[in-house]
């Protein structure tokens, strides 16, 4: 019991960790997209797309690698294993930073950043800093140290947001009244995209110190036959990795290489990012369904056949995705008639929001996938895991290839819409065959062509006054809740006296 609340306590702090990141990180899209036009917000998202691939790449599977490893046996001590990993890590990051500030302008003038190498500069540094600390987090939770990992992450997202606060909003304002006190940090000439990368990078390097300890006060000791070990078994790790992060980023990746004119190409990456981060509601609500409900079905269900608590928590999962896909993809369109949002914000952006449905119903898809998962897991068939992530980012990049010329960012969410549910239909087909578990198909089908009743109901129903059309739209919410606790039984039913 007492190890069981342990785990308990410990994925608590991890998971919570991860989501309150995720929410405050989220809060600063409101303020990029009124500090920033389009255009702007196009170099972000371009940025931070090849920052994913390239963090993909220079982790190689390590932090998986160091887990598998310094788990193995008694024979190999996990300090032994840690050190090999982040000597590894240490000599790829700097090489990876020395290769990009020798070529930094070439690279900048091939990117599209022309006369922008400091922020390739800075991105460098950040990814480089990011693949090191990697294998530090992953030896704080080897380490069963959930608190100072917790902490440390929370550091990192409020320090961004303080950054990004101070010099977005606070300094425009303080170089009017009192420039004496800014202009040693600020100018008024440069881009926020400048700035936005600059509080990254602090609050990265801050991260870095607080890792110091496991960093720099550990014995280094390199094993080169461990570490052939090591790379043998994580590098099929870092093509999964790859494939998945090209499934989030080949669009953001691609777009400005597809259109020809990059002034048109960053401008529909910017309303396409912008919009893209509403998406981000639905993970960190299913993330958050995950973390606290899985516990409870495998809890419930851990005296029975396992299978049947897989077939719970999918049943429970897509009818909570559903009503935050009705939520959101039914609200989200009131934005631009918010007075304070209609005046800040520029309505460039407003012109994407027919993306957001799309992405969101794209998402659950992968999130669907992600549940059908556990069967390559429990049979030890793991390379399937591969062969969808890779099928995936091809379907991805050319489905982007062909339409992205002649449709634009729209190409871009029907992408990724057709990827997740190709990944979702083929895992659901394959693990039939390998590992049955009869899913209520029949009900999910049900609870999907309800909600998709419901959305198109509230979506073309014309009704002119906002206020009666927020209330339809509130009413069929309703509805959906109504049938969702109707058939499943929750709703209290009355006795007959």
């Amino acid at each position: 019991m007492a190890g069981l609340k342990a785990l308990a306590k410990d994925t608590a702090l991890y998971g919570l960790s991860s989501i309150i990141g995720r929410l405050l990180n989220w809060l600063l899209v409101p303020l990029y997209v009124v500090k920033v036009n389009n255009y702007e917000f196009g170099e972000v998202t371009q940025l931070y797309a090849w920052t994913g691939l390239l963090l993909a790449i220079l982790t190689y599977g390590l932090e998986t690698g160091f887990f598998r490893f310094a788990n193995k046996d008694e024979e190999l001590d996990p300090k032994v294993v840690y050190s090999t990993c982040l000597t590894s890590l240490w000599a790829t990051s700097s090489l990876f930073l020395i290769l990009v500030l020798i070529f930094l302008n070439p690279i900048s003038g091939s990117m599209g950043f022309e006369g922008k190498s400091n922020y390739i500069a800075m991105m460098a540094v950040i990814t480089a800093v990011d693949a090191l600390t990697s294998v530090p987090f992953a030896y704080l939770r080897f380490q069963k140290r959930p608190l100072r990992f917790a902490s440390i992450k929370l550091l990192f997202v409020s320090l961004n947001i303080a950054s990004n606060l101070f010099f977005l909003v606070a300094c425009p304002k303080l170089i009017e009244s009192n420039p004496e006190l800014v202009s040693w940090c600020y100018s008024p000439e440069r881009a926020g995209v400048y700035y936005i990368i600059l509080s990254n990078l602090i609050s990265t390097l801050v991260c870095l110190i607080a890792l110091a300890p496991q960093i720099i006060t550990i014995r280094y000791r390199f094993d080169s036959a461990l570490w052939l070990k090591i790379m043998r078994y994580s590098m099929p790790l870092l093509i999964l990795s790859v494939a998945g992060i090209m499934n989030q980023t080949a669009e953001k990746i691609m777009l400005p290489m597809l259109i020809e004119n990059q002034e048109e190409a960053k401008s529909q990456l910017g309303i396409y990012g912008a919009n893209y981060k509403f998406a981000v509601i639905m993970v960190m609500f299913i993330q958050a369904f995950r973390f606290a409900y899985e516990p409870i079905v495998f809890g419930k269900f851990r005296d029975k056949d396992n299978k049947q608590s897989y077939i719970e928590a999918m049943k429970y999962f897509i009818i909570f995705g559903l009503l935050i896909f009705l939520c959101v993809g039914m609200f989200i369109v009131f934005l631009p008639f918010i007075p304070v949002v209609k005046s800040h914000v520029d309505p460039n952006y407003f012109t994407g929001l027919a993306v957001v449905p799309i992405i969101m119903m794209a998402e659950l898809f992968f999130g669907i996938f992600f549940n059908l998962s556990f069967w390559y897991k429990l049979t030890d068939r793991t390379k399937w895991g591969a062969y969808f992530s890779i099928g995936g980012c091809s379907v991805t990049i050319l489905l982007n290839i062909l339409f992205v010329p002649i449709y634009g960012y729209m190409a871009c969410a029907w992408a990724a819409f057709t990827s997740y549910f190709l990944m979702m239909a083929a895992s659901y087909y394959f693990g039939q065959k390998y590992y049955p578990i009869k899913y209520e198909v029949k009900n999910a089908l049900f609870y999907i062509i309800t909600a998709a009743i419901l959305y198109f109901t509230g979506m073309f129903i014309p009704i002119a006054n906002l206020w009666l059309l927020f209330a339809f739209r509130v009413l069929l919410v309703l509805i959906y809740l109504a049938i969702v606790l109707k058939k499943e039984k929750i709703l209290p039913v009355s006795k007959k006296v």
